[in-house]
């Protein structure tokens, strides 16, 4: 436990903080180009059905189908599902140091994020992510994604620490704001260097 501000568990989100994002629309831009798809198209069917895939309402297989194999295609589904995943790269630096940090101050680890369940899945075994976190609080488990507030309630009530004592990391400022209304510590992080001076305010040094 640290001194300052007592955090004793770090609120991770993945896409944009500890991964590049799993799949959105810089990857639909990178997918038409590849696959020779009309963006305009696939833009407009992905923003109908992601929400649905995030939610764990459908599976990538059905998401492909909505929003790309709803006509005749020149390549298989397992060529655009692997494309899918080559889409989830490390931040550079980032895994590393909330491993230190873990290690050094005995904090408990919650990966806290918005994801189908086949790409979360690959990501976590891709990247070991299970040894980082000792939580996972995933949309496609919990049928609620962020910013709704249950979610982060949801995330409380499974890794059983205080929102008083929960520090929350996202790279999207209104997902931290909320974080902050049910009374987490928050951390809006945009690069490795600001992220590392703001939890060294609250006491945590790697």
């Amino acid at each position: 436990m640290t001194e300052a501000g007592k955090i004793t568990a770090l609120f991770l989100d993945v896409g944009g903080v500890l991964l590049t994002n799993a799949w959105d629309e810089a990857a639909l831009r990178r997918a038409a180009g590849e696959f020779k798809l009309d963006l305009a198209e696939l833009q407009a069917r992905h923003a109908i059905v992601h929400a649905t895939y995030e939610l764990g309402k459908i599976s990538l297989a059905d998401y492909m189908r909505h929003v790309v194999f709803h006509a005749p295609r020149a390549f298989e589904a397992e060529d655009f599902a692997e494309f899918m995943r080559a889409q989830s790269q490390p931040m550079a630096g980032m895994i590393d140091l909330f491993a230190s940090l873990k290690d050094k101050y005995r904090l408990k680890v919650v990966v806290v994020s918005n994801e189908g369940r086949e790409l979360m899945d690959h990501r976590v075994l891709q990247f070991d992510l299970a040894a980082l976190a000792d939580v996972f609080v995933v949309s496609c488990d919990l049928h609620v994604r962020k910013p709704d507030p249950e979610f982060y309630r949801a995330a409380i009530a499974i890794s059983r620490v205080p929102a008083t004592q929960a520090l929350y990391i996202d790279d999207r400022l209104l997902l931290v704001e909320v974080a902050r209304e049910i009374g987490f510590h928050g951390i809006h992080h945009t690069r490795l260097e600001s992220t590392r001076a703001a939890l060294a305010v609250l006491g945590l040094r790697a």
